[in-house]
């Protein structure tokens, strides 16, 4: 494969060419989400959980199959069959060093990533490689691997040297090898104070770019890269990565188009949206990439071909402008993925009752709503409200700051007990059987978003 580097405002081959990727983040792998695999609360809990479970031997024959199944050959082979060039591979620090043994690399996580490169490079896929979860999070919310709400990372050293030493493992380990496109320094920074993650993006490139001066690096904005008011420096060979999710396709979301949320969303303000939160990379002379984007589909939506129509619109809309994009996410349980487990699947009819419950009770961030609740939050919200006027905590505001501290949390983490329950009497042969649910051949395919991705693909 050819070596991607900045060329102005173009991502270009070896031989000067226009490079625009185009592709899809396999989230819920290397870093798992509640509403991609259907467990309840954050990775991290829910690890401890099946750990208390299952015990050690069992707990490792379930990951170890879960990790063989998400993501393998055949998923690569149908991106690629689909005319994608590229593949974000979202991945947690835990796969790579242990908080008890900070600065000691973990050669399984190693072998993952060593193991997925080499299916993106058997199959033409750029890999872009994407630190989603650092110590201490970067962010305020579970896909951050994030079990409070305080995003520790920008608060202690520490947490910043270890993710910059896991970029210089990682840096040394693939400096030589062109299937993977660059390095996405850090997934969606949630720095309230917007003071620290400017420095840190120039300590960590500066420590990569000592190892490993070849590739590509991607730098998300802060405020969950739509906030680029941090960056003083325009570094070399470096793509400024956006994330554009639009109101109409959130779990809430109204008709498209029509009114989200109080705003009126239609194609114009799809594009308008897009122009401001790229105007750094125009106003620079940068490659634009949207790292991550995509509507929900829940399967109770009455305006499914509303939600399919908003991402035409926001595909056409990049490519019109020459942008990269990365769409989220490949694989789920039903609800924004373009493959999802299927309804008949051991895992699906194990956490069933779990989605119905987190369905009703609104616990998770994303993927559900609280009108099943409705009578206890709203109450909440307006006694914040009313007691304090002026609190406007970041980075969404208080009806969101208010779900995660309910919903997420309060709500969902008693959850893993009964998740606890359901896995407990299972042996090996049948943890395999619940982990080989997520196998591409196991899956089910979303047809009328696979047409989406793959006209907009080839165009």
């Amino acid at each position: 494969m050819n070596w991607l580097k900045v060329d102005g405002n173009r991502i270009t081959d070896g031989g000067g060419r226009t490079v625009t990727l185009r592709g899809y983040n396999v989230g819920g792998w290397m870093n798992m989400e509640n509403f991609l695999s259907g467990y309840p609360s954050s990775e991290s809990n829910f690890r401890a959980a099946m750990l208390e479970a299952l015990g050690p031997e069992r707990y490792e024959i379930f990951f170890d199959a879960y990790m063989d199944a998400f993501f393998s050959d055949a998923d690569c082979a149908y991106l690629a069959s689909l005319g994608t060039n590229a593949i974000r591979i979202p991945f947690n620090y835990r796969h790579f060093e242990d908080d008890s043994a900070p600065f000691v690399i973990k050669p399984a996580g190693l072998k993952l990533l060593d193991r997925a490169i080499a299916s993106c490079k058997a199959n033409g896929l750029y890999a872009i490689l994407d630190m989603h979860s650092v110590p201490g999070s970067q962010n305020q919310h579970w896909h951050s691997d994030n079990s409070s709400h305080i995003a520790h990372f920008w608060q202690q050293r520490q947490f910043q040297d270890r993710a910059v030493w896991l970029w210089e493992v990682l840096a040394d380990r693939y400096k030589d090898e062109p299937a993977v496109a660059g390095y996405n320094i850090l997934n969606e920074p949630g720095d309230q104070s917007n003071a620290v993650v400017g420095p840190y993006y120039d300590r960590a490139i500066a420590a990569v770019r000592a190892i490993d001066p070849r590739h590509m690096i991607f730098l998300d904005g802060n405020r969950y890269a739509t906030d680029f008011s941090a960056f003083t420096t325009v570094h070399e060979n470096t793509v400024y990565a956006a994330h554009d999710y639009k109101l109409p396709g959130f779990a809430d979301g109204g008709a498209y188009p029509g009114v989200s949320r109080g705003v009126y969303v239609d194609r114009a303000h799809v594009e308008a949206t897009f122009m401001q939160r790229t105007e750094f990379m125009r106003r620079t002379g940068t490659p634009i990439w949207i790292g991550e984007f995509g509507p929900l589909y829940p399967a109770a939506a009455s305006n499914l071909e509303e939600r399919y129509q908003l991402m035409r619109d926001q595909l056409d809309i990049y490519n019109a402008h020459g942008a990269s994009w990365s769409v989220w996410a490949y694989k789920d349980m039903g609800d924004q993925g373009l493959v999802s487990v299927a309804s008949t699947s051991p895992w699906r009819r194990l956490v069933q009752p779990l989605l119905d419950k987190k369905a009703r009770l609104g616990a998770e961030g994303w993927g559900t709503v609280d009108r099943g609740i409705s009578d206890v939050i709203e109450p909440v919200k307006a006694l914040m409200r009313r007691e304090y006027p002026d609190f406007e905590p970041y980075p969404f505001g208080i009806d969101d700051w208010v779900a995660t501290l309910f919903r997420s949390i309060m709500l969902a983490e008693p959850m893993l007990d009964e998740m606890k329950r359901l896995v407990a009497p299972f042996g090996g042969n049948e943890l395999v059987q619940l982990a080989r649910s997520f196998r591409f051949e196991a899956c089910t395919i979303r047809k009328p978003l696979e047409a989406i991705i793959s006209s907009a693909a080839r165009a």
